[in-house]
């Protein structure tokens, strides 16, 4: 089906589905198969390394043609001129998160940019609005990675900020697949974002020890920790971290361990795996394309059976 709404209009993506920006992963070789199959795929900036993004940005304009966008992590970006530098990338779309909405938005959007703030609860989906951004995405508890201590779940938090707030949401936390999605449009969502179904797709740069760990869970595999320390996190259920769970005074993020051995290496024990409840309903590695196409027919075909079901 064709896809004619704000998300789709300002981002310039076909589909209004939106990969997650993961620290490390949210790079070329997923983000471009990304926007390849419709979706709009969103560069990192969490790790750090800067110099490789740029890079990563040239190569995707090697890889794909289509519209995409780049994250800033303010809390893991300490680089006062990132904004400048996203822009001097020719970058139209960017997400803010981890931090005030009042630091980027305006130098941003006077530059031309499309600015999407992520928001974990309402207070905060209310000041993003006031300053200016162009859109949220409303994050819920259930997704995984970096989250407020004070979760609230997607099916409270989304209908909430729809009733307070006019500009377009982006659904992020708990969707995988077109029912999912097509329950996000009934609550005032016009878009979804897809983090733990991206780190198990074919193309994601992450081992295969980590996408079979995805594969093989159930949904009450993931912990959430940090729950009195900041930021929360929600990770897939290993030694280490059912450790960290049992110990509510230590920051799980001094303990977080080397990622590159976890992310590439595939030691499921030497970091935290980052990953969302919809790890319990992920079944198989499957290619971007093809992830992508079932959830659009899942949506349509969810929005059929309603209506049938529920004449008017």
């Amino acid at each position: 089906m064709k896809f004619d709404n704000r998300v789709t209009q300002m981002t310039g993506a076909k589909l209004p589905i939106v990969q997650a920006p993961m620290g490390w992963i949210a790079r070329s070789q997923l983000a471009s198969a990304v926007c390849n199959a419709g979706g709009l795929g969103i560069i990192e900036t969490s790790s750090g390394e800067l110099d490789v993004i740029r890079e990563e940005i040239l190569r995707m304009r090697e890889l794909t043609d289509q519209p995409f966008g780049v994250n800033i992590a303010q809390a893991f970006v300490r680089d006062p001129d990132i904004a400048q530098f996203i822009i001097d990338q020719g970058v139209r779309f960017v997400t803010t998160s981890a931090g005030s909405p009042e630091r980027y938005t305006e130098l941003l959007k006077s530059a031309g940019l499309t600015v999407f703030h992520v928001v974990p609860n309402l207070k905060a989906a209310v000041k993003a609005v006031e300053y200016g951004v162009d859109g949220l995405i409303v994050e819920g508890g259930e997704g995984g990675g970096f989250k407020n201590p004070q979760d609230v779940a997607s099916m409270v938090l989304l209908p909430l900020v729809r009733s307070r707030v006019d500009v377009p949401i982006i659904a992020a936390g708990g969707f995988v697949d077109g029912g999912s999605m097509a329950a996000a449009f009934a609550l005032g969502a016009e878009g979804v974002q897809l983090g733990t179904r991206m780190v198990s797709a074919l193309e994601s740069p992450v081992h295969d020890n980590w996408k079979q760990a995805i594969v093989s869970a159930k949904e009450t595999d993931t912990v959430f920790l940090n729950r009195f320390q900041s930021p929360g996190l929600r990770a897939l259920r290993t030694e280490r971290t059912s450790a960290l769970e049992k110990q509510p005074d230590v920051n799980a993020m001094a303990e977080f361990g080397n990622p590159r051995d976890l992310y590439f290496g595939g030691d499921m024990e030497s970091a935290i795996p980052l990953t969302g409840q919809v790890c319990g309903r992920i079944d198989e590695v499957r290619p971007v394309a093809d992830i992508l196409a079932e959830i659009c027919a899942e949506f349509e075909e969810t929005l059929n059976r309603l209506d049938s079901t529920y004449p008017r």
